[in-house]
């Protein structure tokens, strides 16, 4: 049965695409976490807008291509329907803090609440969403291209680092300075 093979694979490499993005946001979060207290606003700043636009990025591929081919799958799209909706959520957030600058009242505050949506919409998909995809009678070759293709195109236009900076653990000496954006505001 070589078919089922390909889709656990197909199934799996769109989930290990997905996962790294939740994996890297969670990262950013958590180091916002670490930093907030003695970072200076600038730091703090460049910090929430790279997390903001991994999390625009992110949500505009599955909004894109996962949710409406779950929803084609599944007879029961409760959980798509959450999902989306904490996407709306959070894009309200990020669209506030968008507005804001770091040093700004509840500044810090958005962005933890953020996190911990966006935290919570993240177990409801790797334990609930992530496993039907394995189930489905879905093209996951075709999805998992679409995923990557488009998540690059996004990536390329918002103008963040390419995938493989994260990668490269062992030369720890380049990923000692936070990672600037190009663009001062």
């Amino acid at each position: 049965m070589p078919r089922q093979a390909d889709a656990d694979s197909s199934a799996s490499d769109i989930i290990d695409i997905l996962i790294e993005d939740h994996k890297k946001v969670s990262q950013l979060f958590a180091e916002f976490q670490t930093i907030k207290d003695r970072a200076d606003d600038a730091a703090k700043q460049t910090l929430v807008e790279i997390t903001c636009t991994e999390l625009v990025i992110h949500s505009q591929v599955e909004e894109e291509f996962l949710y409406p081919a779950l929803r084609d799958a599944f007879d029961e799209t409760d959980l798509i329907d959450e999902a989306q909706v904490e996407h709306t959520m959070a894009r309200q957030l990020i669209s506030e803090l968008e507005s804001m600058q770091a040093g700004d009242e509840l500044y810090d505050a958005k962005f933890k609440v953020l996190g911990e949506y966006v935290k919570h919409h993240i177990e409801e998909e790797q334990n609930r969403i992530f496993p039907k995809l394995k189930s489905t009678a879905l093209d996951l070759e075709t999805l998992g291209k679409d995923i990557r293709q488009r998540r690059d195109e996004l990536r390329s236009e918002f103008g963040m680092p390419d995938e493989e900076f994260e990668e490269d653990e062992d030369d720890e000496k380049n990923r000692q300075a936070p990672r600037q954006p190009h663009h001062h505001h």
